[in-house]
């Protein structure tokens, strides 16, 4: 069909594109955000020398809501999981050498692509963190490296490159988790440190939860390829697109051409976006921006074109040519519910795994949806109808 058409066509070329033009916005993000980064290290520097208590910390100028986790907190920590990733990477590709080329890779990759999805997650949202964009960028220059090194034929070559890549996965993930956990605190007037300590509590209870329900679903139904065992496995495009590109950069079979064309296309779009700075024009062109849309799926595009279009017609309907905080808020509820939906939805599939009962389709007991898909464009429709009518309101409103 055309639908099935149009989507091969983005999967197997237009991806590429966005990936070589996401290296080369990301490499220029970065390159932006050199001074505020080279900042946040000395202002961590700062507090981490005024911790003899709350009383030193006062005496440096320093409010409660400045309060970082002092730096011998972090590097402890963090010089302890590059050891034990280092003894893991030894045991992938059985080389000390190369273990410990593969942990300084991952350190400097996850250090740089984490600022570079914190960032985004900031402007666009975390619900538009371009991981599989940056965890994409990793896994070629990882891949790149691992060949010159070790060999196109090495067998452990895609696994090693994938390991690199899932941390960095991770990295980027929680940098824009944790960029709008402390941004939300920083507006209740909350304290860093104490946030910092429950998200490290979290990651802990995270990666206590999702190894087991992975391993479950995985043996009930499988994921990503289909096997006599698991004939319909869990659809994993994601994680099928990465280990395609370790599996392609080590047998030679990566598109380069149309990477490049990405990156020439970044590059351009760079250009334009400089000129129109240049010249003081209220419209700009970012790269990162264009390289983002050309990677993600229409859906996720579709869906923030639409709440663009509502937000500029929410501030020309304003009295005051501002968009109301009302519609921020009603919108951040939206997301919040989506969440805690996509978790409700999960449960039947996992009980279904330990509960035979239910059956290994429990979303067949409603049958197939009447009347198409149309209902649910109704429903998407009222509820950006909502949206503009909610964002009219005055902040004060309840």
């Amino acid at each position: 069909s055309a639908l099935a058409a149009a989507k091969s066509v983005w999967s197997n070329e237009v991806r590429y594109v966005g990936i070589g033009a996401m290296l080369v916005g990301g490499i220029w993000t970065l390159t932006g955000l050199r001074e505020p980064i080279a900042a946040g290290f000395r202002h961590l520097w700062r507090v981490s020398r005024s911790l003899g208590g709350q009383e030193r910390a006062a005496a440096a100028g320093l409010l409660r809501t400045d309060h970082d986790a002092p730096l011998p907190w972090l590097l402890g920590p963090l010089l302890l999981c590059l050891l034990l990733m280092a003894l893991l990477y030894r045991q992938v590709v059985d080389s000390l050498p190369v273990a410990i080329l593969m942990t300084a890779t991952m350190a400097i990759a996850a250090f740089l692509f984490s600022s570079v999805a914190a960032y985004m997650a900031g402007l666009v949202g975390s619900s538009s963190n371009p991981v599989s964009g940056v965890t994409i960028a990793t896994i070629m220059g990882a891949a790149w490296l691992l060949v010159a090194v070790l060999g196109t034929g090495h067998p452990a070559g895609p696994a090693a490159t994938l390991v690199i890549g899932a941390v960095v996965c991770c990295a980027a993930a929680m940098g824009g988790d944790n960029l709008q956990d402390l941004k939300t605190g920083q507006l209740v007037g909350a304290t860093p440190w104490k946030q910092q300590i429950m998200q490290v509590v979290g990651v802990l209870a995270g990666a206590v939860v999702i190894g087991p329900v992975l391993g479950l679903l995985h043996a009930k139904y499988g994921i990503g390829e289909m096997t006599p065992d698991h004939p319909h496995p869990l659809s994993a495009p994601q994680a099928s697109l990465m280990a395609s590109l370790a599996t392609g950069v080590f047998g030679g079979r990566l598109p380069w051409s149309l990477v490049g064309l990405g990156a020439a296309l970044g590059v351009g779009i760079m250009v334009w976006d400089e000129r129109l700075r240049s010249r003081g024009s209220v419209w700009r062109v970012p790269v990162l921006g264009v390289a983002l849309g050309i990677y993600l799926p229409l859906k996720l595009s579709a869906a923030i074109l639409a709440g663009g279009i509502v937000a500029e017609l929410a501030r020309r309907a304003s009295r005051t040519g501002e968009g109301g905080q009302s519609g921020l808020l009603c919108s951040a509820g939206l997301v919040t519910g989506e969440a805690l939906m996509g978790i409700v939805l999960a449960l039947p599939i996992a009980l279904s795994a330990i509960w035979p009962a239910i059956g290994s389709d429990p979303f067949a007991l409603v049958g197939a949806p009447p009347y198409g898909p149309w209902p649910g464009l109704a429903a998407l429709a009222l509820v950006v109808w909502l949206l503009y009518r909610v964002s009219l309101l005055p902040p004060s409103h309840p």
